[in-house]
């Protein structure tokens, strides 16, 4: 699969990528709507960001303990069911009154679900599509992504503008149910892609096993450490420029649409490994500018420049799946989905901790740096050869 058209021309990517683009979109609506209701009741502003962002620490959690399902659930039903169990939890975050220590504890819930669900996701996105379609599938999904992430701001904002934050978590309730019934009414029933009982044991030996390859850990702390720093850069949107943040986190969307875009379409495979460093340099560089405190009419296209930097993610993620035993697959791709949002919180938390010693600007170069440190100090590990156990544990079905 060399074209978008001819992804879209696979009934059952068609049915994935409608269901993603659902679930982000209520995702999307019920963090901004939920983020309002919990200011509104409590002032705030710390509460209000652990109630949208607060899930992703959760990952860390189901990364630990619940990853060996990804591979052992048929992946039809887990996701129809992830999906269900998110619009029910959505809608007992709309009760009336419901206590803030609830409210959190739903989020949490749902965060120990997301960490599941990357794993089962684009380990089926890696069934549907031959392996040399894979690069290009996934960033037709970050598209999806990005876009509804933009519209479902947009929306929110919109209907919090009419409707009661809790009338907003109900819509966002009813796009998850609608991606529960695309993914059980569109996807093909498929077997787990191995055996036995999911556990925690099991996830724990998977995650010994992903990273005792130092391929595999180098390809990971290149997924979650570079691009979680420079989250922490945009995480800075608001104090650097308050005014003007929303068209920050456009041109942040934009950047990374563009760039997901050329990488996916039409970066040749042969350039894909060598251009993975500076991408991800680039990625930070035009942060380092923001320490003069340029104005918007320069910071815009800095920011648009950087974001399409996002899409050297798209570049381990494809060298991850070579390095990957196919029935790990979905297994490694849920371990890097949780460590790359749980490393974007630690970086926005970061982020804020510098900035509450110096301006914002300073700050967003501060976390530049280091960015562009961790990726200069991987530039080598990413040359290593591939595991022996690629090969050696084809065809061979993990037991827990």
């Amino acid at each position: 699969m060399r074209t978008y058209r001819e992804l879209f021309a696979a009934a059952e990517f068609r049915a994935l990528f409608a269901t993603v683009s659902a679930q982000v979109a209520a995702q999307t609506v019920a963090g901004i709507a939920l983020a309002t209701l919990v200011y509104g009741a409590t002032g705030s502003p710390l509460l209000s960001a652990l109630s949208m962002f607060g899930s992703s620490f959760a990952q860390v959690v189901g990364a630990a303990t619940l990853l060996s399902a990804a591979d052992r659930l048929p992946p039809r039903a887990a996701l129809a069911g992830l999906a269900a169990f998110t619009a029910l939890t959505t809608a007992v975050l709309a009760i009336p009154g419901l206590p803030i220590g609830a409210v959190l504890g739903v989020v949490l819930l749902q965060g120990l679900g997301a960490s599941i669900g990357g794993g089962v996701r684009f380990g089926l996105l890696a069934e549907i599509v031959p392996d040399e379609g894979y690069l290009l599938g996934r960033s037709l999904l970050n598209m999806s992504v990005g876009a509804m992430q933009i519209a479902g701001f947009a929306t929110g904002g919109l209907l919090l503008a009419t409707l009661d934050p809790a009338a907003v978590l109900l819509t966002s309730s009813a796009l998850s149910l609608l991606a529960a019934l695309v993914a059980r009414l569109g996807l093909s029933a498929r077997a787990p892609r191995t055996t036995g009982r999911a556990s925690i044991r099991a996830t724990w030996r998977g995650n010994r096993e992903l990273l005792s390859s130092p391929a595999r850990r180098a390809v990971y702390l290149g997924l979650w450490i570079p691009n979680g720093l420079i989250v922490g850069c945009e995480a800075l949107f608001v104090p650097y420029s308050p005014g003007s943040a929303g068209a920050l986190f456009v041109a942040a969307a934009l950047g990374m649409l563009a760039g997901d875009m050329l990488a996916g379409r039409f970066l040749p495979a042969r350039l894909r490994r060598p251009l993975t460093t500076p991408v991800q340099l680039l990625l930070a560089v035009p942060y380092l500018a923001f320490a003069a405190a340029p104005p918007l009419a320069v910071a815009l296209p800095l920011v648009v420049i950087a974001s399409v930097g996002y899409c050297g993610s798209l570049l381990l993620q494809d060298r991850l799946v070579e390095l990957t035993p196919a029935q790990l697959r979905g297994h490694s791709l849920g371990l890097h989905t949780s460590g790359m949002v749980t490393m974007q919180a630690v970086g926005a938390t970061l982020a804020g901790a510098v900035a509450q010693t110096m301006p914002a600007g300073r700050a967003m170069a501060v976390m530049a740096v280091a960015s562009i440190a961790v990726s200069a100090l991987l530039a080598r590990a990413y040359r290593r050869p591939a595991p022996v156990d690629l090969h050696a544990t084809a065809g061979v079905t993990v037991r827990a």
